[in-house]
């Protein structure tokens, strides 16, 4: 699920004429493999020669899956033509690893076995040798190392960018990682610092944020300055942001915080639920 979205390059195709692409060009892939991580989490790993101009170290980024409006995933730029006048729908996905040298792009998936959506019907039904078209990369959220110590706060659309963070710490790195998954089965090994304590959060339920809220709420507060980095569904990032704002009074250097998801929402709706929020918040700023 997105963070932001870059809204600065006009793709010209005729399919996407008004429509706002992120800024990088698209590009046509392959899937090499389909695992399933978790009961949850399916990882998809793609290829493709136009991987050569692929940006280096883009873990934590997003690219975007393209979909017709009827939900088929969008397999060729030729296809992509053929869509006009209708739009793509795009969905967002963060970038988990990128090998230059091998051009493997890995991308993991939260499957929802009861979703309508576009993409993670597509993820369950993904094989070696489908195509696929995705746009981006866009910007890479990481953390600031120089922080006396770290807060991770997410569910199970934010544990691949959680993940990449986790792992690019140094050593000496301490903190707390509260990750919101369905269940004990959806627990992922994670390479992290003796200093980083994770811990998971189980709730078989959506709309049941309290256990995931309450343990962020709960923790002992270290020493230093920390920075705090947060996505989760739309309510429940309020609430975090509000916590760390008022109660902790963290500056705004110091936090990442946004949705990945609005319960009951499209990706697209959410995006003007953001937008909105985004313009309130700035107001009262």
């Amino acid at each position: 699920m997105t963070l932001v979205c870059d809204t600065d390059f006009l793709y010209s195709s005729a399919a996407l004429q008004g429509f706002t692409m992120a800024k990088k060009e698209l590009r046509t892939l392959t899937v090499v493999s389909s695992n399933t991580l978790t009961p949850h989490m399916q990882r998809i790993v793609l290829t493709g020669e136009e991987l050569a101009t692929f940006p280096h170290d883009s873990e934590s980024g997003y690219i975007k899956f393209l979909f017709s409006q009827q939900g088929n995933i969008v397999s060729s730029k030729e296809q992509l033509e053929m869509l006009a006048p209708d739009k793509p729908l795009m969905r967002t996905y963060t970038v988990r690893k990128f090998e230059p040298a091998t051009k493997k792009l890995t991308v993991d998936f939260v499957l929802h076995k009861d979703s309508e959506g576009p993409a993670s019907k597509w993820a369950q039904i993904a094989a070696e040798g489908d195509e696929v078209v995705i746009v981006g990369p866009g910007p890479i959220k990481l953390v600031d190392n120089r922080a006396d110590w770290f807060l991770f706060a997410g569910d199970m659309t934010a544990l691949p960018a959680i993940s990449c963070n986790l792992e690019q710490l140094p050593p000496e790195a301490k903190g707390y990682a509260v990750i919101e998954i369905s269940s004990e089965l959806d627990i992922q090994p994670i390479s992290v610092p003796a200093g980083v304590e994770i811990k998971w959060v189980i709730s078989d339920s959506h709309s049941d944020q309290e256990k995931f809220l309450d343990t962020v709420f709960a923790l002992q507060w270290l020493d230093g300055q920390p920075y705090v980095w947060c996505a989760c569904e739309f309510g429940a990032m309020k609430q975090l942001r509000k916590h760390f704002k008022f109660t902790r009074n963290i500056d705004k250097r110091s936090i990442y915080i946004s949705s990945y998801w609005k319960r009951g929402n499209s990706e697209d709706q959410h995006k003007i639920a953001k937008q909105k929020d985004a313009t309130q918040e700035e107001s009262v700023n």
